[in-house]
């Protein structure tokens, strides 16, 4: 089927993933307050325990009927690839053995027409849906969960992979869902334009996934957040079809489009969205920073940001991820060198900003002269672009690294929020704060601005509970949600709802607006075949359900 596919058991490709040096083992051990275990080999696909599949032949057949032979698999190895995403429950349960819950049959259709049959098809049957794009969510959005229905299949975008249209008047680009991030970036390049969403996950994530999850790239602060690139859209529901054309404003009533942005494939399968794009910049330049601290980095963006200087690419770690930075990226001489450089201008410690700017040469450079006033006028020492560089060239590995160290028992997990600014260092005490009470190594950093707030990314390690990983996990997770919202922040800043962050969403999105949003879907999706468990769950999820995501035995 269309794309590489990754590791089943983890991120990526063997081939593009390398061992951690040396002087990375060692800095974790001092900061774990534990030797690391010798790394586990991964699971081998004919030894997990998957379930029989739960689909007829005829049911089978009459799929095959409507996307063709080729595009409908019942074997192992298509099903444990669609099995779960990438999240931490869902690698623990892989490396496990346990491949279930696993679809009982995976379908690629090819064409809205198609997608529209197929979905009509499992109405009928009652068989649950679940939209697969890149399969990378981290929180339980792709599980292949059966809710009331007696049997599930994957719904594969990746045929749906064409540029249709390129509106170079208008700047809008019509995009089938399938397309992934290097996929969307190579045709539009070939015509002089971008897209500019970079995502983490944007080596495997696709058009559609971004637009069902409200995602965010990494040049979000300039290019805008995937909500904002979103003009129109078409989804496939089993009631039927939405379609909305593009345009630049409307005043015809409520933004229906706002309803299908971040529906997460509980209405349906978006078949194609229509997303704003820009001419290809002709230059960039990324740099470090070294501010003195935290809070004064945090002040210097959100002046930057209000005053109309904002970065197209602005990330700013605290202390704790400026020393994991710099010891993952260099080592100790690297390191001793930059503290040396730091300490004699000034800067004792303190926070590591990576900036970006991207545009005509004249425009950036401008640009980059106002934001260079601004940082240093809060204390901030030019680092040079050689370490905004090499950021930007290892800026999709680190997931690599993290299956690493799961490997050698190793609980490395992130989450992530935003608030005003005037909550932010609330909201960033109270969730480092409640995750240090189940993790020794807390960081975070801030990567992406607006006017009026700021996100926070946080990453947590301990020394794996190989009794209980899950419930060890579930603990730290609940401790961390529950601080956000305590402190007035977003459940999920780009990562979505899924399974994980359900039973949060009423205490953002209110009560009554989450029953209308029921309301809804039970308009599109009168059966409830599509996504069951995610986003508007019946099952409010606590720290016990968290834990059901399955533990069976030791990892291997």
């Amino acid at each position: 089927m269309p794309g590489r596919e990754m590791r089943f058991w983890g991120w990526g490709e063997d081939a593009r993933a390398g061992e951690p040096l040396a002087h990375r083992l060692d800095w974790l051990r001092e900061r774990l307050g534990t030797s690391l275990a010798a790394p586990s080999p991964p699971p081998r696909l004919d030894d997990l325990r998957l379930d029989t599949g739960a689909l007829t032949g005829a049911t089978l057949g009459e799929l095959r009927t409507i996307v063709g032979a080729g595009g409908v698999r019942d074997d192992r190895a298509a099903r444990v690839q669609h099995a779960a995403g990438k999240g931490y429950p869902d690698l623990v349960r892989l490396r496990s053995g346990d491949a279930r819950p696993a679809p009982d049959a995976v379908v690629w259709p090819a064409t809205h027409a198609q997608t529209r049959a197929v979905l009509e098809l499992c109405a009928r049957r009652g068989i649950a849906v679940v939209p697969f794009g890149g399969g990378t969510s981290v929180v339980g959005g792709v599980e292949p969960l059966r809710g009331s229905h007696g049997s599930v299949i994957a719904l594969d975008t990746g045929r749906m992979s064409r540029l249709v249209a390129l509106d170079e008047r208008s700047c809008l680009a019509v995009l089938e869902p399938g397309l992934r991030g290097p996929e969307v970036e190579h045709l539009l390049r070939a015509r002089g334009w971008t897209l500019g969403h970079l995502p983490q996950s944007f080596e495997y994530s696709t058009a559609g996934g971004w637009v069902a999850t409200r995602s965010a790239g990494q040049a979000s602060t300039g290019y805008g957040r995937i909500d904002a690139l979103v003009h129109g859209a078409r989804l496939a529901a089993p009631a039927g079809d939405v379609v909305l054309p593009a345009m630049p404003a409307s005043a015809a009533g409520p933004d229906l489009r706002e309803l299908l942005v971040g529906s997460e494939g509980v209405l349906g399968v978006l078949t194609q969205v229509t997303l704003r794009v820009r001419p290809r910049p002709a230059s960039g330049r990324y740099e470090a920073w070294m501010l003195p601290g935290f809070q004064a980095g945090r002040e210097a963006l959100r002046t930057l940001t209000q005053d109309g200087l904002a970065p197209d690419v602005a990330r700013l770690s605290d202390e704790p991820e400026t020393e994991m930075s710099l010891v993952l990226a260099g080592g100790g001489l690297r390191s001793a060198l930059l503290d040396r450089y730091v300490r004699a201008r000034g800067v004792d410690g303190g926070a590591l900003a990576i900036v970006g700017w991207e545009g005509e040469p004249a425009r950036v450079a401008w640009r980059r002269r106002g934001g260079a006033a601004a940082l240093r006028r809060f204390g901030g020492v030019a680092l040079g672009p050689g370490p905004g560089r090499a950021w930007a060239r290892g800026r999709f590995h680190a997931p690599y690294l993290r299956d690493d160290l799961l490997a050698r028992g190793v609980l490395v997990d992130t989450l992530e929020t935003a608030a005003p600014w005037s909550g932010l260092e609330r909201l960033y005490r109270s969730v480092r704060d409640a995750l240090g009470e189940h993790a020794p190594l807390v960081a975070c950093h801030v990567s992406h601005l607006y006017p009026t707030g700021a996100s926070l990314y946080f990453t947590f390690l301990a020394r794996q509970d190989a009794g209980d990983p899950l419930g060890q996990w579930s603990r730290a997770k609940r401790a961390a949600c529950e601080a956000i919202v305590a402190a007035g922040g977003t459940i999920s800043h780009h990562h979505a709802v899924g399974r994980d962050h359900a039973r949060y969403l009423p205490a953002e999105a209110s009560p009554l607006g989450v029953e209308a949003l029921r309301a809804a879907k039970a308009r599109l999706d009168p059966s409830g075949i599509m996504n069951p468990g995610k986003l508007l769950t019946d099952s409010p999820i606590g720290a016990t359900d968290f834990a059901q995501r399955i533990w069976t035995g030791p990892l291997r």
